[in-house]
């Protein structure tokens, strides 16, 4: 039950990366006008798309 359980804790990380790497492509693919809907500048948006996705 224990390898169950660290496989479980394992995969449940590596969808949490995927996710995190995913928003951040897609941050950086919004347009300024989409940025300022949600109150970030361009310079902000860059800042966190480049952020390595193992970097929460």
């Amino acid at each position: 039950m224990i390898i169950i359980e660290i496989f479980r804790r394992i995969l449940q990380r590596f969808r949490k990366l995927q996710q995190r790497q995913r928003s951040r492509r897609q941050l950086a693919a919004l347009d300024s006008r989409a940025l300022k809907d949600i109150g970030l500048s361009p310079e902000d948006a860059l800042s966190e798309a480049q952020r390595p996705f193992w970097r929460g």
